[in-house]
């Protein structure tokens, strides 16, 4: 039996991958093809409690010689891959004339890894690609909840419908054939008879393209034909348009205008005299004057989707752009799309009355060629103000302590995979900006010399050396650290949970020293950019990797080999990597690389404050009884997680680590107070913070009481505290928010790098400056602030 949540470390866990035990989750998400338990304690193991993370030494004995080093400004990495990272298939499954870094650790990447796919859910239509082609269904009128899960967006074997061809009794494969923002093609073909078929999220359509033989949709269950005439196979008879109901879900098919549809067989439907092209949707309902709109945009078909983002006083804008090609009739008309939660709450664009229904909630249905949505900004900080500081003794005999904990680190010269390694740099970073809140200089020194000894000695690779470094695969074009964790080698799993710790240290050090940050850029942009390239012609890398741009968050299984889909469990460590880039672009003077970091990090937080959270109460079905979600799948969102199912966990992932840029998690303080107390109510603790994942819990607990979290500390001055969290964090978060005041999510900043406190009424303004000359920030509220250079500046307002 393991121990769970216990500090100073976790049991064994992965975000993404399989695992070989979690509590609740496993008997809801855990795949038929589960490793054996030996296989994956070899590939790393849980730390043993009271233990540090897993070390690996570099032995330069163990390594093989003449490996390909090729240079990153004073860093290097290698093109050879190392003993300990295991190899990435050496098949893509895409189409021929596609080359070139490959988008994985999207809702489609099962497409990508194997010779069909697993069920692919675009919302509202799932589909999943088969030797008998593409199986379309509905699985949003069937969303329900239990203690474990909402669950009932899976689609059933037979789905709906299944587009063939005639020509192709079966197809030996289905290939990835292009992607654009968020649709994707899927190529199916056997000999002369090929079959394109696009679709994306929040289209309730799907675009076809043949050659070789006729469109076939097969009927599964209960169907029947209400609108439109079938024709004999051997006459002329037959509409184009056909409104069909299946399965008790309402459906259009859209033939090009002179062929006809006809069933030949049982349950077939077949469309002759077409022009190599079809679409069909899901409809809201089977009202006449319904399907007669969808004809009218249906051959508008999508061949391209692009998001574009500015950010602009307080606030992140960006536009949801279709590129339509009319095969027939209006491309002016434009197409039907439909919105989910997060995009539809802060949508400028005006929406249809139609909607419909998803796991992630309701969409609600817009129009024409575009949309815009405006999402105020969170701001962050790179530290706490100074005038947080309390409890001044206490805080400094914890930082002399993670100070001779560095000086023992720097002794062994040891190093973690790439999660715990991240963790460790995450807690030195955070512990940098602490000390220097303190005026204490000279610990902050240590702090940050340990980062630059651990990042550098990363960021460097010799022709013998084996860890600590890390690889390049040009096949997939990812890079992967040595020593990899969790699926991070062989299934590209959690890249941005790892690397962005990794990020954010860096731009800790880079903020203090930028000729170091300029030294060493190369090295720290490689991993921005495999997990967040801005380039959409990145010769290295894929543009966006983790990141689901429609449905407003990250992925974390690079190969999506999951009858749920794909899945995200921590999504707090994936605004962390967005923090850590939105720091080292503000420390560099790279304005456009921040502003992404920014539309990155506000754009999750409100996907997760709609689907982890629900903090308005609009999206779980009314019978799920919880007020949080572990992970969010494509199919379904647990409660529970990889790794444990403690509530401790269930929750904490999803606030871990604790940083200054925490303090998005306390723009709802009404739910704050209802999660933290839901959590107390089930725990076998329950008050007991010294317990479990107490330390994060009591964090959690401060974004609404702080003066009570500040008395709670002095109740449990020793204790559990979880890996990448200390002490030090504790006092200086709790101190800072009882003396400042909470998140005032009403006010919005000009700058990036600001935050409003507001506590009896009255606010706080903070901002840091990175640059050389004054910065002048501008609240919502009329409040401003004059920062001088390469300072953290904070006023009282009104």
């Amino acid at each position: 039996m393991f121990q769970v949540c216990a500090a100073p470390v976790r049991a064994r866990r992965s975000h993404s991958g399989r695992a070989p035990f979690g509590g609740r989750l496993l008997a809801l998400c855990l795949p038929v093809s589960c490793l054996p338990l030996s296989c994956w304690f070899a590939v790393s193991a849980p730390p043993a409690a009271g233990q540090d993370a897993p070390q690996v030494r570099a032995d330069p004995g163990q390594g093989p010689t003449g490996r390909a080093i090729v240079s990153a400004g004073a860093g290097s990495y290698t093109t050879a891959r190392p003993p300990g990272i295991e190899p990435l298939p050496e098949r893509i499954s895409r189409a021929p004339g596609l080359s070139g870094p490959t988008l994985t650790n999207q809702w489609w990447s099962s497409l990508v890894w194997q010779p069909f796919s697993r069920a692919l859910f675009a919302h509202p239509l799932a589909l999943h690609c088969t030797p008998g082609g593409l199986v379309i269904g509905y699985p949003g009128a069937a969303i329900h909840g239990s203690p474990a899960a909402i669950t009932g967006g899976a689609i059933e074997p037979g789905g709906d419908l299944v587009l063939g061809l005639s020509g192709a009794a079966a197809f030996p494969e289905a290939l990835y054939a292009g992607h654009s923002d968020w649709f994707v093609t899927a190529r199916f073909a056997a000999g002369e008879a090929r079959l394109d078929a696009t679709f994306g999220h929040g289209s309730p359509f799907v675009y076809c393209a043949s050659t070789g033989g006729d469109p076939v949709v097969r009927l599964t269950g209960g169907a029947r034909v209400w609108s439109g005439a079938l024709g004999q196979a051997d006459s002329e008879g037959g509409d184009a348009v056909l409104g069909v109901t299946v399965n008790g879900h309402h459906y259009g098919l859209f033939g090009a205008t002179g062929s006809r549809w006809s069933e030949p067989t049982r349950g077939a439907l077949r469309n002759h005299g077409g022009a190599g092209y079809l679409s069909l949707a899901l409809l809201p309902d089977d009202a006449p004057e319904t399907l007669a709109a969808f004809a009218r945009c249906a051959h508008n078909h999508v061949v391209g989707t692009r998001v574009t983002y500015a950010v602009e006083e307080g606030f992140v804008r960006a536009r949801y752009a279709f590129e339509l090609q009319a095969r027939e009739g209006d491309a002016a008309i434009g197409t039907l799309f439909a919105l989910y939660p997060h995009q539809w709450k802060y949508a400028t664009t005006a929406l249809g009355p139609w909607a419909y229904g998803s796991v992630r909630g309701a969409l609600r249905v817009g129009a024409g060629d575009s949309f815009e949505t405006r999402v105020p900004m969170q701001g962050v900080l790179p530290l706490l103000p100074r005038e947080g500081i309390g409890a001044r003794p206490e805080l400094l005999a914890q930082l002399r302590a993670e100070a001779d904990r560095c000086a023992a680190d720097a002794q062994r010269a040891e190093w973690g995979d790439t999660y715990w390694e991240g963790k460790r740099l995450g807690r030195l970073a955070t512990l940098s900006g602490i000390a220097e809140a303190a005026g204490e200089r000279a610990l902050q020194g240590v702090f940050v010399a340990e980062l630059r000894r651990r990042l550098e000695d990363w960021f460097t690779a010799s022709p013998a050396e084996v860890a600590p470094l890390f690889y390049y695969d040009a096949r997939w074009g990812a890079l992967i650290g040595n020593r990899p964790s969790y699926g991070s080698d062989k299934r590209l799993n959690d890249h941005h949970f790892h690397y962005g710790y990794f990020i954010r240290a860096a731009a800790e050090v880079a903020r203090l020293d930028p000729k170091w940050g300029r030294k060493w850029a190369p090295m720290v942009e490689l991993l921005i950019r495999d997990i967040a390239s801005t380039e959409r012609a990145d010769p290295l890398f894929p543009r966006l990797r983790c990141f689901d741009l429609y449905a407003g968050h990250s992925w974390a299984s690079g190969d999506a080999d999951f009858a749920d889909g794909n899945n995200q469990e921590s999504s707090s460590e994936s605004l962390n990597a967005w923090y850590g880039m939105i720091l080292w672009g503000e420390a560099l003077g790279d304005a456009a690389l921040r502003d992404t970091g920014v539309f990155l990090f506000n754009t999750e937080r409100t996907a997760i404050e709609e689907y982890w959270f629900d903090v308005s109460g609009t999206n779980f079905p009314a019978d799920f009884p919880n007020v949080q979600l572990g992970m969010v799948w494509g199919g379904k969102g647990a409660f529970g997680t990889w790794f444990s199912g403690s509530i401790d966990c269930i929750h904490g992932i999803n606030w871990l680590p604790f940083t200054p840029a925490s303090l998005y998690l306390g723009r709802h303080p009404d739910y704050v107070r209802e999660n933290h107390d839901r959590v107390i109510a089930v725990r076998e603790d329950g008050r007991d913070y010294g317990r479990g994942w107490g330390d994060l819990l009591l964090l959690f607990h401060a974004l609404t009481d702080p003066s009570d979290a500040v008395a709670l500390l002095a109740q449990h001055a020793t204790g559990n505290i979880e890996g990448g969290n200390s002490r030090a964090f504790m006092l200086h978060w709790c101190h800072t928010l009882d003396r400042l005041g909470v998140n005032d999510a009403g006010v919005t900043a000009s700058h990036p790098l600001a935050t409003v406190f507001v506590k009896d009424g009255v606010r706080t303004y903070a901002a840091y400056n990175s640059g050389a000359k004054a910065l002048d920030v501008r609240f919502s509220d009329g409040g401003r602030l004059r920062v001088p250079p390469r300072s953290l500046g904070v006023s009282k307002g009104r």
